[in-house]
């Protein structure tokens, strides 16, 4: 009797059933509702987004070789889960030779362990592999800031009459540096006002930053902020140098809990000071 061989299509492994399987059996699973793909990477085959997060004004604290670096802009945050038959190794090959194929610059690699932060002009990558079939992606486009509000002469006026001081709202620096950005011009000039409202106010101009980084880093910035402020003032608004003084306070004087970003939004803040 002939006997007919199986075809190459059923000739398939016990350990090969199982891998396609699961690979299946995942991709069968939804993507968390309203979450896609960013355009700048493809995901993982088989895997699907857990959750996501998108923001159009927002901070990302991405990793770096040496500090930490915190990016200002557009922000996307997918998470996914891959097929449980995908090795960490197999993840972490695939991603970070996309990047590279892509001609993204390394600003961060820890090669097998999986995290890696990569640039191109102005747009940031940042993938964190976990060990237990689950990766993250961020992404930042950087963009100027968007001033929603801005000093108010009588908010101000009466935070220092009934309180001795007042939060400076619509004051901007870039991250992690002192020059002041154009977008406060009209934060400063409110200030400028409230000293040509009332000859003998005089202020101290205090920087506050949040708790993130070194602490004599932040010590040495919330200085060189009020610095920037108190200069601008006497250089360019007619203030009297007698008048106003620069003061930094660092992390020491949080008005919010610095365990969310919301909170050390606030926390990062230029405050008026009766003297």
């Amino acid at each position: 009797m002939k006997r007919h061989r199986p075809s190459a299509f059923f000739v398939m492994s016990v350990s090969s059933l199982v891998l396609a399987s699961s690979i299946f059996g995942n991709a069968q699973k939804k993507d968390a509702k309203g979450c896609q793909d960013s355009p700048l990477i493809t995901r993982f085959p088989g895997s699907i987004i857990a959750n996501c997060q998108d923001r159009a004004d927002d901070i990302a604290v991405l990793k770096m070789t040496g500090p930490a670096k915190k990016i200002e802009g557009e922000v996307h945050r997918l998470s996914y889960t891959v097929p449980p038959g995908a090795s960490h190794a197999q993840l972490v090959r695939n991603l970070n030779t996309a990047l590279h194929n892509a001609g993204y610059t390394f600003d961060y690699d820890s090669g097998i362990h999986g995290d890696f932060t990569a640039h191109s002009n102005n747009t940031w990558i940042m993938i964190e592999v976990s060990g237990d079939n689950f990766y993250r992606v961020t992404t930042v486009k950087e963009t100027s800031l968007t001033q929603d509000v801005v000093a108010n002469a009588a908010a101000l006026s009466g935070g220092l009459m009934q309180n001795g001081h007042a939060v400076v709202p619509g004051i901007y620096f870039d991250t992690a540096k002192a020059v002041l950005k154009p977008e406060s011009a009209a934060a400063l000039k409110v200030v400028a006002g409230l000293f040509q409202s009332d000859p003998k106010l005089k202020l101290y101009v205090v920087g506050h930053t949040d708790n993130e980084g070194q602490l004599a880093n932040n010590m040495d910035l919330s200085k060189q902020r009020a610095a920037a402020v108190v200069k601008a003032l006497t250089t360019e608004y007619g203030v009297a140098a007698s008048r106003v003084q620069p003061y930094g306070d660092g992390p020491y004087a949080p008005v919010a809990s610095n365990d969310t970003e919301d909170g050390r939004a606030l926390n990062r803040r230029v405050e008026l000071v009766k003297q």
